[in-house]
C-alpha cells in the first residue's frame, strides 16, 4: 500500500506560482492507493476509486489501445487514462503491454475538502511507477507543485517554485495551536477560476517579496495576537491585489477574530482561532464542519 497525505495551505495562495515563499502543512487524512500486477497479457487496468471506503468510480481502461471499456463515470474515466498513458511515456517499468493491474484507491476525506484528492493522487502514482511526480502532476494538472511537495516530505514545508523549486522542511508547531481552528465553508471551489483571475493581474517583485517577508513572520510568531496580525495582513494584502472581498468581508464580517481563506479563495477551508461562542458562531451561518489543529494536521 501506497499512501500519500493531504495538504493546506496556510500562506502565499495565488502567489507561490510566481515564487512566493509558503508555508504548506500535511493533513492527517490523504489518499490510499492499492495495486496488483496480473500477467495476463491483457494491458487492462481495472479501477475501483473509494471515498472515505465507498464505491465512486469503476473502470476498465486498455492503457494499450487508449480505450474505456467500461466505466459509470466516463469524465472521471477519462482522467484517469489521460494520468495511464502519462504514466506510461514517463516509466520505464510500469504499465507495459504484457500486464494488467487491479487498482483500488482510497480517498480518506470528503473529495469537496479541498486537501489535494489529485495531488495525493499524482503522487501515489509517481511513487508505484518510479517516476518524477512533479513532472507527473504538471502534465495533467499544473499548479506551483506544492501539494506535490508536501505529499513526499509528510512534514510542514517552506516552498518557493521560482526561479527554482526550493522545498525546505520545517517545524509549525506554536505554542499557540490549540487556539487554532479550521472551517470548511461547505462549497468546493475552483482553484482553476481564482488562478486565472490572479493570472489577469500585473505582478511585481516588490508584491511576490512582501507574501514571502510575511511567511517568514509566521513562523517565527510566538503569539496567538502576532499570528492573527500577519493573517489579517495577508489577507488584506491579497483582497487588494485581486481585487476582491476577504472571506470574513463575504461571511463573517462580525467575527471578533480573524478569518483567512486557504487555497482558492471563496471554499474549502478557512482559518480561525478560538472565541467564546465560536461553534455557535459558525453553526448559526451555516457552517457546523469544524476541526481543531490537531484534529486535521499530521
Amino acid at each position: 500500500m501506497i499512501f500519500s497525505h493531504g495538504k493546506l495551505l496556510l500562506t502565499s495562495e495565488y502567489v507561490v506560482l510566481d515564487g512566493a515563499l509558503a508555508l504548506a502543512v500535511p493533513t492527517k487524512w490523504g489518499q490510499e492507493f492499492f495495486i496488483e500486477e496480473i500477467s495476463d497479457h491483457r494491458s487492462t487496468v481495472y479501477w475501483t476509486a473509494l471515498h472515505q471506503g465507498k464505491p465512486w468510480l469503476n473502470a476498465e481502461i486498455d492503457y494499450h489501445r487508449q480505450i474505456i471499456s467500461n466505466t459509470n463515470i466516463p469524465d472521471a474515466a477519462e482522467f484517469i487514462l489521460k494520468v495511464l498513458l502519462k504514466v506510461q511515456q514517463l516509466s520505464f517499468t510500469q504499465l507495459r503491454a504484457d500486464s494488467s493491474y487491479k487498482i483500488i484507491t482510497n480517498l480518506q476525506f470528503p473529495a469537496d475538502f479541498g486537501l489535494g484528492s489529485s495531488s495525493t493522487l499524482m503522487n501515489n502514482l509517481a511513487q508505484w511507477a518510479e517516476i518524477d511526480a512533479f513532472e507527473l502532476n504538471e502534465s495533467c494538472l499544473g499548479g506551483s507543485g506544492y501539494d506535490i511537495a508536501v505529499a513526499q516530505k509528510k512534514n510542514a514545508i517552506l516552498y518557493q517554485s521560482q526561479p527554482k523549486r526550493t522545498i525546505t522542511e520545517t517545524q509549525f508547531n506554536p505554542l499557540f495551536k490549540d487556539e487554532l481552528i479550521f472551517i470548511h465553508l461547505n462549497q468546493k471551489q475552483n482553484s482553476r477560476d481564482g488562478i486565472n483571475l490572479y493570472r489577469s493581474r500585473d505582478k511585481s517583485d516588490a508584491l511576490i517579496e512582501e507574501f514571502s517577508i510575511i511567511t517568514r513572520k509566521v513562523l517565527e510568531a510566538n503569539s496567538l495576537e502576532e499570528f492573527s496580525e500577519l493573517m489579517t495582513l495577508h489577507e488584506k494584502k491579497l483582497s487588494d491585489f485581486l481585487g476582491i472581498e476577504t472571506v470574513k468581508e463575504k461571511f463573517f464580517e462580525n467575527c471578533p477574530v480573524f478569518v483567512k481563506s486557504l487555497g482558492a479563495w471563496g471554499g474549502d477551508f478557512v482559518l480561525s482561532s478560538r472565541f467564546l461562542g465560536f461553534e455557535a458562531y459558525f453553526r448559526e451561518r451555516g457552517f457546523s464542519t469544524i476541526f481543531s489543529y490537531d484534529e486535521l494536521i499530521y
